[in-house]
């Protein structure tokens, strides 16, 4: 059930058989998080100050982050009602605007909390995007009462763009839209910085519906909340002056959302995985825009099953908190989820997965009644070749795992890293991955690692992609070890089946290191129950959430174990994750396989072994299924 302090409408199973939630729920959440941040606004009402870790942008940033990205919120209430909203919302925002872009004199008697000016790559562009949204959503009852003086102070503001520099990412887009209000309003503004990012964002197409985030491997949930968005969000601010540009747009998005559903589990949790986790239910933002533009795949059932149940999933594990705050986090606070860049407001970009309130309360998404998900109907699998990814879900106990062989966040060329919300084998959407500052020096859980005699592991950096298709996908990476200049190469191929990935390692390590393989890390609020055997070992929460691995071929029988952490994962401060390990590589090449496991039904290592027959031979591996079906790595 929701937290007791949410007060919600009565649920709705007739409408809504799987979540029981209507628009009326949209509504009350969204309402219930602005007047939440009431008492956390500075007295003009510019800013909202919120308790937390500050970014490294300063606590005027933070403030005006505040006011932004609850702002959207604001609008997307507003504007979705036709305005029939507690008069004191809007005045809340006019107000804001009004002091926000009052300059403060260097006599000290301005406001004390005017707006830092936009310049080059300042957090600021980030949050005046979202105040450019606003306006434009919100324009019959805001921007179009605003005092004349009011508004050459906002769009002076906002010209702080005109011919500025922008990260070269989903940044490209702020400067975008926000010139686009401009133009809408009669504003200076250079076409020029329009087209060059619209035209830049070309550059970063993938196929099959799916962008990069910038030059790199970078495929993650900024894709449908910042990709896919702001060029339809542009396109209502454009209209009929988009350069032919919207069917485009509209095009791809609707081949991104046709697999979309893939992601989100029947619990309603997305998979976790990608940075920003801590704007949640954002990820729900291009299903909304694809109903809102028109060019969804999608029945509007499903539509509204996705939203509500991602909405609803995170109500449900206290979020919202009892102050009605969006904290740094998952569910509960936790930092290892957010950024440098992440202010204690930076979680109000979840306001995007609000989206859906400017469809009319008769629209069909609103009214029809709710479908089923793809995994509640029977097992999933899918394959994404663009971004190198492999999806499967399972009907028997709702839970989808992404194997990744594709997405590392990391640049074309020079240093790279290993985020663990990007560097693992595998994440799902009952797991998150250990990602505390000390866990990254272990790394464990969904990681093949050579080991060196200190027991450092080496790092998946660089995420070299093979083929993905069907059931089945590949990669390579170079591994290092501490004082070794030599580069260790590791082929991995993944083959699914059911709820398992079993992993196909090609190792290449000198003599003597120790390998390691490790499955998912499970979390909780109590330390989970462990247990090992004979060349394998699991890990079950007290939910039942049981993480396994298996080893079929090249690891030592009596090296399987269960690593334990506290304070390292988002889904509680006990995980522990099971692995298998290799303790003295021959050197040269080795072949390893390992079979994992993720359920909420009992798991029989045993049983798991018997199932699965691996065949080595030079050149390649067979693998057999209890169904009969084989595949050749």
């Amino acid at each position: 059930m929701p937290a007791p302090y949410l007060r919600l409408p009565p649920t709705d199973r007739l409408r809504s058989p799987r979540t029981g939630w209507t628009r009326a729920h949209w509504e009350a959440m969204a309402d219930h998080l602005l007047d939440s941040l009431v008492p956390y606004a500075t007295p003009g009402f510019a800013q909202y100050r919120l308790p937390g870790r500050g970014s490294w942008s300063g606590v005027v940033s933070d403030g005006l982050e505040g006011y932004a990205r609850s702002f959207l919120l604001a609008s997307f209430r507003i504007a979705g009602s036709g305005g029939d909203v507690d008069p004191r919302l809007i005045e809340r925002y006019v107000q804001g605007l009004t002091t926000g872009t009052a300059p403060d004199s260097g006599s000290g008697s301005g406001s004390g909390e005017a707006w830092p000016r936009l310049t080059d790559c300042s957090q600021q562009m980030v949050e005046a995007a979202s105040i450019a949204v606003g306006l434009h959503e919100t324009r019959p009852w805001i921007w179009d009462r605003l005092d004349t003086r009011v508004q050459e102070r906002v769009t002076d503001w906002l010209s702080g763009f005109v011919g500025g520099r922008t990260w070269d990412s989903n940044w490209r887009l702020f400067q975008v839209v926000s010139e686009q209000f401009l133009a809408s309003v009669g504003a200076p503004h250079s076409r020029s910085d329009i087209e060059g990012g619209l035209d830049r964002i070309e550059d970063w197409y993938a196929g099959d519906g799916w962008y990069t985030d910038g030059d790199g491997r970078n495929f993650d949930y900024y894709i449908g909340w910042a990709m896919h968005l702001y060029p339809l969000l542009w396109s209502r601010m454009a209209g009929a002056d988009d350069g032919g540009r919207t069917p485009v747009y509209r095009d791809r998005l609707s081949l991104f959302l046709a697999t979309y559903p893939h992601f989100f589990g029947g619990d309603g949790s997305p998979v976790h995985q990608g940075r920003s986790l801590t704007y949640r239910f954002a990820s729900v933002a291009p299903v909304w825009m694809g109903a809102l533009a028109d060019c969804t795949p999608l029945e509007p059932g499903v539509t509204r099953r996705l939203a509500s149940g991602a909405l609803r999933h995170f109500a449900e594990r206290g979020v919202p908190d009892e102050r009605g705050l969006l904290p740094l986090g998952w569910y509960d606070t936790f930092l290892p989820a957010t950024q440098p860049y992440s202010g204690p407001a930076s979680p109000y970009w979840a306001s995007k997965g609000f989206l859906g309130l400017l469809l009319p309360a008769g629209h069909p998404t609103w009214t029809s009644r709710e479908l089923p998900l793809p995994v509640e109907e029977s097992d999933q699998y899918t394959a994404l070749p663009a971004p190198g990814w492999l999806l499967h879900g399972t009907r028997h106990d709702g839970i989808v795992r992404l194997v990744n062989h594709g997405s590392d966040h990391n640049p074309l060329t020079g240093d790279a890293e290993d985020d663990p919300h990007y560097a693992k084998f595998a994440y799902s959407t009952a797991t998150a991955p250990d990602a505390a500052a000390h866990a990254w020096t272990r790394a464990v859980d969904n990681h093949l690692a050579l080991l060196a005699p200190d027991g450092t592991p080496s790092r998946r950096r660089r995420i070299n992609p093979g083929d993905c298709a069907g059931r089945t996908a590949s990669s390579w990476h170079v591994a290092h070890l501490p004082g070794d200049e030599r580069e260790f190469r590791i082929d991995t191929t993944s083959v699914l089946y059911g709820p398992w990935e079993v992993r196909v390692h090609r190792v290449e390590a000198p003599e003597g290191a120790g390998v390691r393989e490790g499955g998912h890390a499970v979390a909780g609020s109590e330390r989970p129950w462990a247990e090992t055997g004979p060349g394998w070992a699991l890990a079950r929460t007290a939910e039942g959430l049981t993480s396994a691995v298996v080893a079929l071929y090249g690891w030592d029988a009596e090296e399987a174990a269960v690593s334990r952490d506290v304070q390292a994962n988002a889904y509680g401060p006990h995980s522990a994750t099971p692995c298998l390990r290799l303790g003295a590589h021959p050197g040269g090449h080795s072949v390893q396989v390992s079979l994992i496991a993720l359920s909420r039904d009992t798991v029989r290592p045993q049983a798991l072994r018997e199932a699965v027959t691996v065949e080595v031979s030079a050149g390649s591996v067979r693998l057999s299924f209890p169904d009969g079906s084989v595949a050749d790595v």
